[in-house]
């Protein structure tokens, strides 16, 4: 027979809605506790940022969201649906294949509605402590707050879906602190009127990057792109007469002069750290079983990114891995985790996870990935999620969608980050879309 279990989600977001389904299916107690007034996690648009620009202040008021006006997704409607529940109902509109933030977030609420999972959500309800009842069996204490009111409550097990684009990470660059220039995160742009007429440095060229610093040059005077890259010459950066291409920056002085490796300079109003964001679970009391590492870039130890092994199954996690078909990723974790918890799956040994993970981890090495990477999933996306489907006995994923996500990276490549999502063509879309 099933057990039956008391289980704690943590974020009401795109992974933890489809986890309080799943687990919610399996015949779980579910609670999602939400420290904000609606669903949708970075899906749900703040205008507000936060009063220390650069999120270094630990006393701020945290904003949880890091979304920009105008963001689109990466990847097609197609590939943002989950297995049961398409994307492509007509309710949800059909303007572009590229849907924006608005459109998910729509989508998010639909889905929360249709499976009844409003009702399991504790709304303005922040998690501030997480840890092992002492002598409890492997139950989990959750203290949350709301209103300034705060309670405890023992679950049999937690899964922690607060996702990871709110913790942001800022470039160390020397000479810094004497550059008299305004600084902010990514995490802190909403929209490129505040950049009008000023000249701006991007930091970074990852996604945001690229959308923001060609947001900003429809108002700002100049836009400078740095690269991670030692090697870029500047140059122009498209069809744009204010926005150039530079290497990485080399320094910065107190006269306002920023400088590149590729040899040039400017004198910069703004510098935009595009860098990225940490893993941060503030709340997580585990005694060093499960920490963040490497400036706040690996969990660890994850089996599967999913279980740390020593407190596996009583804990675990869902989102930790990036660069995938993210959705049906957090669904296929979240069945895995829901079967697990109620008894029909059986994980390893402890010992036999822990050398699970240090074998990933000695693969990377050898194949000289930074550390860095440990939770980017490209190029063995596909794998990761057949594994897991394998794992729960369900078909491996389709090879229609799989077909489409290696188009979109082959456009990407061959006309630019840019450009892709209004070149893209996929001659089997029609198909996959009824």
């Amino acid at each position: 027979m099933a057990e039956c279990r008391k289980v704690a989600v943590i974020g009401a977001g795109a992974s933890g809605l489809v986890t309080a389904r799943e687990l919610q299916r399996e015949g779980h107690r579910v609670v999602v506790f939400e420290k904000s007034n609606q669903l949708g996690g970075l899906w749900a648009y703040n205008p507000r940022v936060e009063t220390d620009l650069l999120s270094l202040d630990p006393n701020r008021e945290i904003i949880h969201s890091s979304l920009y006006k105008s963001l689109r997704t990466n990847l097609p409607r197609q590939l943002m649906s989950f297995s049961d529940y398409s994307f492509n109902c007509a309710e949800n509109g059909n303007r572009s294949n590229f849907p924006e933030h608005e459109e998910v977030l729509k989508f998010l609420n639909e889905f929360a509605n249709d499976f009844a999972i409003n009702e399991l959500i504790r709304f303005n309800t922040e998690v501030v402590r997480v840890a092992p009842v002492e002598f409890g069996g492997n139950r989990w204490i959750v203290e949350s707050k709301s209103e300034e009111l705060s309670s405890e409550e023992v679950f049999d097990s937690v899964v922690i879906c607060n996702g990871h684009y709110t913790t942001p990470r800022v470039a160390n660059i020397p000479g810094i602190r004497k550059w008299p220039g305004k600084q902010i995160h990514s995490h802190n742009y909403r929209v490129p009127e505040p950049f009008k007429d000023q000249i701006v440095v991007v930091i970074g060229d990852g996604p945001s990057g690229l959308d923001i610093c060609r947001d900003i040059a429809t108002v700002a005077k100049q836009v400078h792109l740095s690269t991670r890259s030692s090697e870029i010459e500047v140059s122009k950066l498209d069809n744009y007469e204010n926005l150039w291409n530079h290497s990485k920056i080399d320094h910065v002085d107190e006269s306002g002069e920023v400088t590149f490796l590729d040899g040039s300079s400017i004198h910069a109003d703004i510098i935009l750290h595009c860098t990225g964001y940490k893993y941060d679970f503030p709340f997580l009391e585990t005694n060093g079983i499960v920490s963040v590492n490497d400036e706040g870039r690996v969990v660890g130890p994850l089996y599967k990114h999913v279980f740390p092994p020593k407190l596996s199954p009583c804990l675990s996690f869902v989102s930790i891995p990036y660069q995938g078909i993210v959705f049906l990723m957090f669904e296929l974790q979240a069945k895995w985790i829901a079967q697990v918890l109620s008894g029909k799956v059986l994980l390893p040994s402890e010992a036999e996870m822990l050398a699970d993970v240090e074998d990933h981890n000695r693969q990377l090495e050898e194949a000289g990935i930074p550390k860095r990477h440990t939770h980017r999933l490209h190029p063995h996306e596909m794998e990761y999620m057949d594994g897991i489907a394998a794992q729960i006995g369900m078909p491996l994923l389709d090879a229609g969608l799989k077909e489409m996500y290696w188009s979109i990276y082959k456009c990407a490549r061959e006309v630019g980050y840019a450009n892709y999502r209004d070149l893209w063509v996929f001659e089997n879309l029609v198909q996959l879309s009824l």
